[in-house]
């Protein structure tokens, strides 16, 4: 299914162009450089507003897949793809994700966090291998993240998921671009020229980052991951994060923290599993099949009418 979008006439942008109202930058005072950039951030928020219905749409696009046990995929070079890493990264201790459910693609590959390799992002040829590897399909989402809108390395790797059927999506700082006649959905948020030209770790970053986030975490919300706002399905891996998931069983139970630690203790670090035993009074077996029979939702497994669990072995054993 392609989504409607504006012609790219009517959405044209110069993100990559020289900016003549800032000519005279390096003119300024350190206050005056401040003051100006910190004015031109300010307009990022604005254009991603008028994306907003893209936006939400993508989500829907995302989370159906997800749902069905599909990927999200990021493809980016230089700024974008390390955005996108970093969101990528980001979803598995936040929300539990399993390894492999949001994955990043990097024009040259790790070696490119820690290092400039500019040249990766001109091989097509290497994005469309490095998606290719990856084996996607009609239940996987493809998102080419790219200010310019004509990165060969994301060129590359969308041409190959559209040929395989994915679900293919673009965010962009640029119309018309390239990436547009690929995607089956583009989110464009024209941010317009760099104080800076040319460099769109500013302001086109910036955009990116808020639109990664705002996807990744509005999808998490719509599968389940999050009750309320309640990151109820954090991954309790240090001291940090195992007591912010003891802070969540005490805030959705009601008991104090030195109960909902031990309901913590019994679930195994599980969140989720916790707060249904200290609500429901079932055990952790039985609360694991109550959120699997939810398909992982906390709030209908909490429902007082979910249909019960059958009692765990261990239930039986003390009978």
């Amino acid at each position: 299914m392609r989504y409607p979008v504006e012609k790219p006439s009517d959405r044209a942008s110069e993100a990559e162009d020289p900016d003549p109202r800032v000519r005279d930058l390096d003119r300024l005072s350190s206050q005056e450089l401040v003051d100006l950039m910190l004015e031109e951030e300010a307009r990022v928020v604005p254009a991603l507003q008028r994306e907003r219905g893209r936006l939400a749409a993508l989500v829907d696009a995302v989370a159906e897949r997800l749902e069905r046990g599909g990927r999200l995929v990021y493809v980016g070079a230089g700024t974008s793809g390390r955005l996108a890493v970093l969101d990528a990264l980001e979803c598995r201790p936040t929300f539990g994700l399993e390894p492999g459910r949001v994955v990043a693609l990097l024009a040259g590959g790790m070696r490119a966090l820690h290092e400039p390799v500019e040249e990766a992002e001109d091989d097509e040829e290497a994005g469309a291998r490095d998606v290719a590897a990856l084996c996607v399909g009609p239940d996987d989402a493809v998102l080419g993240i790219s200010a310019s809108g004509r990165t060969p390395y994301v060129l590359g790797a969308l041409a190959q998921a559209r040929h395989h059927g994915a679900f293919v999506a673009a965010l962009v700082c640029q119309c018309p671009s390239p990436l547009e006649q690929l995607a089956d959905l583009v989110v464009a948020p024209l941010v317009g020229p760099e104080v800076l030209a040319g460099s769109t770790r500013m302001k086109a970053g910036t955009a990116q980052k808020i639109a990664l986030t705002t996807l990744s975490t509005a999808v998490m919300v719509r599968l389940g991951r999050t009750y309320g706002n309640l990151m109820v399905d954090v991954r309790a891996v240090n001291r940090k994060l195992w007591w912010r998931a003891v802070g969540i069983v005490a805030e959705v139970t009601g008991l104090g923290l030195e109960d909902a630690a031990r309901y913590l203790e019994q679930a195994g670090g599980e969140a989720k599993t916790a707060i249904l035993m200290a609500l429901t009074g079932v055990d952790a077996v039985q609360a694991r099949a109550r959120l699997a029979a939810a398909r992982g939702h906390l709030r209908p497994a909490l429902a007082p009418d979910f249909p019960a669990a059958p009692a765990s072995e261990s239930s039986r054993a003390g009978e």
